[in-house]
């Protein structure tokens, strides 16, 4: 998902707003979680970046994104951009010693 945000509303209130764009966010990515995972293949992973534009956004962990969003928001921008690409992770076995 490749997307901008508008945070500004002419009907609710800009905090309304916020936490919309974070609960479609937290839908998209359980979406994403639900889906088959192909063999060899342990979790989901996501390359994830964000910020006030495409070309400002800067990589963050998918659970960073709530502190994220607000910080966009506190510096009064327009709109957010998210983007989140969803990759086959593979865990690492931890080396016995």
């Amino acid at each position: 998902m490749k997307k901008t945000f508008s945070l500004r509303s002419n009907v609710h209130r800009p905090d309304r707003v916020v936490e919309s764009v974070k609960a479609d966010i937290n839908k998209y990515v359980a979406r994403e979680r639900r889906k088959a995972l192909p063999d060899g293949v342990d979790y989901w992973d996501f390359d994830c970046k964000c910020g006030p534009a495409a070309d400002a956004a800067a990589k963050i962990n998918v659970a960073e994104f709530s502190k994220s969003i607000d910080q966009v928001a506190a510096t009064g921008a327009e709109s957010v951009y998210i983007e989140i690409l969803a990759k086959p992770g593979v865990r690492m076995k931890r080396p016995t010693t």
